[in-house]
């Protein structure tokens, strides 16, 4: 089965409510390991629109039984991060898309209001809280400004529509720690 048919069989999964299904997990697994330069992207209907990697070889764990035990008390959601349950004893690291221009790897983006109301809901936490983002001027000062300890970091590139590898300026925040 090609690419696009595992993405096609992927975004039918998700049109019709089976997102959450084990299958439905295969098939993200298998779409983002063999995706271009690993990326994760879907189109504003909510569906996978990422082209096929350029791989010699692509390793996959086929075998999961080594991170049951690790991951048993876990709890693996998808959704609006305001509406998790943060309980006494998490933590929470938070990754959003990157503060750039393009802000479109899901159905609705992720645009700056979206960046400013996850760095207070972080904020409001009583729980130890890392997150990470492109070091721009307005995420530092989001930041620093609601109290997190901030530090730039050089972050290789992985991902890059025109093959520029040059590490990046990433931002790591981080509060209760």
């Amino acid at each position: 089965m090609t690419i696009t048919k595992r993405a096609d069989a992927s975004n039918s999964l998700i049109g019709s409510g089976c997102a959450g299904s084990k299958e439905a997990a295969g098939l993200f697994y298998y779409l983002n390991r063999t995706g271009y330069n690993g990326l994760c992207r879907f189109n504003s209907k909510g569906e996978f629109n990422v082209p096929y990697g350029r791989y010699k070889t692509i390793n996959y764990v086929r075998d999961f039984t080594d991170y049951a035990e690790l991951i048993s008390r876990w709890t693996f959601v998808c959704g609006d991060f305001a509406a998790l349950e943060i309980l006494d004893g998490d933590f929470v690291y938070a990754d959003p898309p990157y503060d750039v221009e393009f802000t479109a790897y899901s159905k609705g983006g992720f645009g700056f209001d979206e960046q400013v109301r996850l760095a207070h809901w972080l904020a409001d936490l009583d729980v130890p809280v890392i997150a990470s983002n492109q070091a721009t001027a307005r995420i530092l000062e989001l930041y620093a400004g609601l109290g997190f300890d901030v530090r730039i970091l050089d972050a290789p590139r992985r991902i890059s529509c025109t093959g520029d590898r040059t590490p990046a300026k990433e931002m790591l925040a981080t509060r209760r720690l």
